[in-house]
Formats: C-alpha cells, structure tokens, sequence
C-alpha cells in the first residue's frame, strides 16, 4: 500500500502503510481518546466547573485554584507511588493492553460518575463544599490516576508495532493524531454555554471510550509465558529506580539536566492545570474565549513541535532547551501582568509554543548526553522525574492561593509568578549542564 520512498529498503512499508496498518492506527486512537479526557477534564472543564461552583467572589475564586491544584497534586503523588509497579507488572507478564483495558475503563468510569455527581444536589455539606462537588473532586483524581497509569502501558506497546526504524514515525503519528483528538473534544462545548460545564463530563467520557474500542479489540498482547516468568518482588520498580539514581551520577551532565527538566515542567505541569480558571477568572475571559486561545495554543505547540525539532538539530539541543525556556520565562511574566485581553492572548500563543517544543528538545538531549546501553534507563528516571514536578508544582500554586485568598487576583498573579521562579532555577540548572564537546557553556 502506498508507493515505496526512495531510502525504503525490500519489504519495508510505506509510511502510508505503516499508518493504516490496523494495530498502529488502533493504537494511535487510543492517543485521540485519551487526549480527549486530557483536554476536556483536565485542562478547560473541570477547572472551569469548579469556578462556576466555588468562584461566587474573588476569594472563593482563589479557594477553586487551590482545589484545583490540589487536586492535580493529589492525583500526580498516587502516579509516583505506583507508576514503578507498573514496569514490573509489564516486565513479568508481558500484558499491556490488558492493563490499558482496566485503567482506562476505570478512568471512563469515574468521569461518567462526574456528570452524574455534579447534576444532583444532595442539600448536604462535606468539609464545608456541597457533597456533589466533594465527591466530583473524588472522582476527577480517581479518573486522572487512572488515566495517567494507562498511559505508562501505551507507551510501552509502541515497540511491538513496528521495526526501530518505524518507531520515530510510529511515535510522531500518535502525537499528531493526539492533537486531533484535543480539537475534535472540544465539541462538547455544544453542550454548555457560560455554565453548567458539568454537561460536558459524560459527553467527554463517552468518546474517550468510544476511541479507545480499536485499541480495546485490534491490538493483541504478548504474553510472557508463565513457565517463563520471573518471580519479582514487590519493591522491584523501587528498587530499579534507585539503581538508576544510583549510576545517573556518573554521568554529571545528565544528572543535572534532570534537575532543570524537574524545575522546567514543574512551570509546565501547573500552567496547563491552571490556564483555564486563570484566564477567565483573572483576565476575564469568556468560556468560549478560552476554547478558542486553547485551540491557537494547540495549534501553536504543534508548530513550536516542528519548528525546534530543526532548530535543535541546527544549533543544538541544548541551547534549544535553553531558548524554549526563554520563552516560557516571557509567556509567564506577560501573563502574571496582563491588564488586558490581547497580552493573554500573546502569552497563551507563547506558551503552547514552549509546551509542544519542551519535549521535542529536552527528549533529543538526553539522547545526546546518554550511551546508547543506559538510553531506556535514563528515559525511565526523566519521565518518573516529570511525574514527580507534577506534584510540586501545583501544591505550590494552591498553597499560595490557599494562603493569600483574602488578597483576591492578587493571589492567582503572585501564584503565577511562582512559576517563573521555578523556570529561572531550571534556567540556572541547565546552563551548568556540561556537553562533551563543549569549551565553555
């Protein structure tokens, strides 16, 4: 299927091929399903609910964020606890759709039981919050845990798809069809006006079922046969990863890229958790403006995508990190001062920028700073590394709304500004990060 490149050696597949091939299209689906939550749950209408409930004054707009945010910490701390079982259970057993089929089926589960919650009214307080937003919040980190579990095993099917040399085209397709899936979710909007965001749960939970079917039914398992199965120990992952801790500090330069990448999404993980309650809270945004900034954002992260892969390969990934940082840095100071609609625009524009080009830099060093043996090793402590930020990051957010809620917008702004402080750290970090080549930083 598909004409032949000129590079494609006998017996290759064509790219078109190879992306109509039903296991790789059935997996890249599931990356449109579950971006679909993402997108939805995550970052526009769940924040955006919580404001509508909570957000009746400034104050308790401040008290949303910190639910927000705690939240999001919450959900990221149970993903570190249990994200190093994980590679056992895949390690041992071979199965990793099947634990896709459980997790995401739990995560579908618990965002239908969103829409459900969050339309009945119970007349009773929890914890000083209606019962019904009490047990949304329940379910949102019971939904996001889940998610991000699933994620751990799709991520691990890639290499079963395809030779080494598909892997990067497999991997980039995926993402492409991801950021499909971030646009097309946005139908839900149909459902709400300026309120009752909560009709956009079960919608959401729907689709993000529906295109996880071909994954669910189309993709098949390797087992490892049980005969052949090692005995493991339960602290196995844990123990793993202080390994790797352990021998990372041979390796000076890697280690301290890693403590700037912390700091980096740190920035990066709570501004996508926070964008949507801070511009229509703070800027005074429209729901529907905000649909439409996150869609030029989406846009913009899939060209700063494109743009930086050959900007890294031109000047080098790590200036390249460098440079995203930068932006970041400018996209979050116009946001923490912004007086008026048109700067948010700009800074949303500016940071899906820095969003989609953060992985694509950061990725390629660590593929120029690791040896090709100790690659996945490494690749393992950055993403548990990312997954730890996740947590910091939106503590720190909620506990400085939490604490300066009585001052009002002011608290989200300064909250904000936190996070340029964090990125100047991973700024500082990454420029004492040492290239072989490398005379002088």
């Amino acid at each position: 299927m598909g004409k032949p490149f000129k590079n494609q050696l006998p017996g290759e597949r064509s790219q078109l091929a190879l992306y109509l091939s039903l296991p790789v299209l059935s997996w890249a689906f599931y990356d449109f399903a579950n971006t679909i939550f993402s997108s939805n749950i995550n970052t526009v209408f769940f924040p955006f609910y919580m404001d509508e409930v909570l957000g009746t004054d400034e104050v308790m707009q401040q008290v949303a964020s910190t639910f927000i945010s705690y939240a999001n910490a919450i959900a990221s701390f149970f993903i570190v606890i249990f994200s190093p079982l994980f590679g056992v259970w895949v390690d041992n057993t071979g199965y990793k759709k099947r634990f896709i089929v459980w997790f995401a089926s739990i995560s579908i589960i618990f965002t239908f039981l969103m829409g459900i919650f969050a339309s009945i009214n119970f007349n009773v307080d929890y914890l000083g919050i209606p019962l019904s937003l009490f047990l949304v919040i329940i379910c949102f980190v019971i939904a996001k845990f889940f998610f991000n579990s699933s994620l751990v095993f799709y991520d691990s099917i890639m290499p079963d798809l395809g030779t080494k040399e598909e892997m990067p085209l497999i991997s980039g397709f995926g993402v492409a069809v991801g950021y499909l899936g971030t646009i097309f979710g946005l139908l839900v909007y149909f459902f709400v006006s300026d309120g009752n965001y909560h009709r956009t749960f079960i919608p959401t939970a729907i689709m993000y079922l529906l295109f996880s079917l071909p994954l669910f039914f189309f993709v098949k398992d390797r087992p490892i046969p049980k005969s052949e199965r090692e005995k493991l120990g339960f602290f196995r992952g844990y123990q793993e990863i202080i390994q790797t801790f352990k021998e990372v500090k041979k390796y000076k330069a890697i280690f301290t890229f890693m403590i700037a990448y912390f700091f980096l999404n740190d920035a990066i993980a709570t501004t996508i958790a926070m964008m949507a309650i801070y511009a229509t809270t703070i800027i005074g945004f429209s729901s529907g403006q905000f649909i439409i900034l996150y869609l030029i954002s989406t846009i913009s992260s899939v060209i700063g995508s494109l743009a930086f892969g050959n900007i890294s390969k031109a000047i080098g990934a790590k200036k390249a990190v460098s440079i995203v940082a930068y932006i970041m840095i400018a996209a979050l100071l116009l946001a923490v001062f912004a007086n008026a609609e048109w700067m948010f625009w700009i800074a949303g524009s500016m940071f899906g920028i820095s969003l989609g080009s953060m992985w694509v830099t950061s990725r390629t060093l660590i593929i120029e700073l690791t040896p090709e043996e100790k690659r996945g090793q490494f690749f393992g402590l950055f993403a548990f590394s990312g997954k730890v930020s996740s947590i910091i990051g939106p503590a720190l957010y909620g506990t400085v709304t939490l604490v300066l809620k009585d001052y009002g917008t002011l608290a989200s702004r300064i909250a904000l500004g936190s996070l340029i402080v964090l990125t100047i750290i991973g700024v500082l970090v990454h420029s004492k990060v040492k290239l072989e080549n490398e005379n002088r930083i």
